[in-house]
């Protein structure tokens, strides 16, 4: 008879029963899998040795050095190109920044100048102490009473005298061409204290517009200058229609002629008719009468009568006489009359000290190139542009630097 503990320990499996029982199991498949049967793992019989990773190196390089020779040669030239090409650039930014400073020093400029050095390569140009062409540009350039602004000039086959790029003494310039540019803007601003304004007219004509104060007034002026040559460095400008308006009174013009002085303008004159005042003093000098060529008979009826006046004066005849009137030889005589036409004494006295010379010269545009230590330097080609005057600069033979 069994006792209950036998059944309890009979039911229980053994472990290593179970475990023999995996002999023929999956376990016995996987530690067997890929050995003799499997050929991506080797052969039984052949030994294990580490993977040789410089033997893969050495494959890698192979691929490289499979690469055609002239297809290496061609890389590596255009790497030592590139190199140059690199060296070339920042040796020429260097030579024309030096060149700058030895032009702003050598004519003494406020700032230094824009140099561009043309040509390829720059090296080469260097060791040859010769260089294809150098463009200069040199903004506000003093010259006499107004500034250039502009002054651009490319000189060609330019000599050097160096040894090497650090040291630059000087340079010799067989020829050179630019030009100059006198804008109407600078004109403005440095002439325009009497708020006048320079545009152009035409090829050569210069108009000036704006106000002239004169005695506590200020007069509109109007003039035109003619631009011409003066000499081979020089510009000059003759100044010509030179006339100052008095508000619509009256028009002085500068000079001695009988259309020049101070005289009414047409509406003025012509206002006379229906301003009894103004032409009973004009009428009530005997020699204003003359001039106007008015009959003594007639004047006597006018100054009695102010419809007689009226008829008088509001004739075109008269208007036109009154106009040849100089009111600047009326105002030595009689400057009382010039005060009831509404003109200022001051300004009547001030008005003759207004000389054509003096109004040139307020007006002049003229300037002159300074003369080169060595060679020539000249102007050409003068001509009026919407935005200045610009005249071509020509020079042969000329020296910067050295001794």
């Amino acid at each position: 008879m069994r006792t209950p503990h036998h059944i309890a320990t009979h039911s229980r499996s053994n472990p290593y029963e179970e475990l023999a029982a995996l002999d023929d199991g999956p376990l016995e498949e996987f530690l067997h899998e890929g050995t003799v049967e499997d050929d991506s793992f080797g052969s039984e019989d052949e030994e294990w040795a580490p993977p040789n990773h410089r033997r893969n190196g050495r494959r890698r390089r192979g691929r490289l050095a499979g690469l055609p020779l002239a297809l290496k040669a061609v890389v590596g030239l255009v790497v030592v190109a590139a190199f140059l090409a690199l060296a070339d650039r920042w040796a020429l930014l260097y030579a024309e920044h030096r060149a700058a400073d030895a032009l702003k020093d050598h004519m003494k400029l406020a700032a230094a100048p824009e140099v561009e050095i043309g040509g390829f390569p720059f090296l080469t140009q260097l060791a040859d102490e010769r260089l294809d062409s150098v463009r200069v540009t040199v903004p506000d350039v003093a010259a006499e009473r107004v500034s250039l602004a502009q002054v651009t000039a490319t000189a060609r086959n330019v000599r050097l005298d160096a040894d090497g790029l650090t040291s630059v003494r000087g340079a010799d310039v067989p020829e050179l061409d630019g030009d100059v540019l006198l804008s109407f803007a600078d004109l403005n601003r440095e002439l325009g204290a009497s708020q006048v304004t320079f545009t152009g007219r035409g090829s050569d004509r210069v108009l000036a517009r704006g106000t002239l104060p004169v005695a506590g007034h200020d007069l509109r002026l109007r003039a035109e200058a003619h631009i011409q040559r003066n000499g081979d460095r020089g510009i000059s400008t003759e100044i010509g229609g030179m006339r100052l308006d008095i508000g619509d009174l009256a028009t002085y013009r500068p000079g001695v002629r009988a259309s020049e002085g101070l005289h009414l303008t047409r509406k003025s004159a012509a206002q006379l008719a229906g301003e009894t005042r103004k032409a009973k003093a004009l009428l009530s000098v005997p020699s204003v009468v003359r001039r106007l060529g008015v009959p003594e008979s007639a004047v006597r009826e006018a100054l009695r009568s102010d419809a007689e006046l009226a008829k008088l004066t509001g004739t075109p005849r008269f208007t036109r006489q009154a106009m040849r009137l100089n009111l600047i030889d009326l105002a030595l005589a009689h400057p009382e009359v010039l005060e009831r036409l509404g003109l200022d004494p001051a300004l009547l006295d001030a008005l003759p000290r207004l000389t054509r010379p003096v109004l040139a010269d307020r007006l002049s545009l003229g300037f002159r190139v300074p003369s080169p230590e060595r060679g020539e330097l000249r102007l050409r080609d003068v001509r009026v542009e919407e935005d200045g005057i610009r005249v071509r600069l020509v020079g042969e033979g000329l020296a910067v630097g050295g001794d």
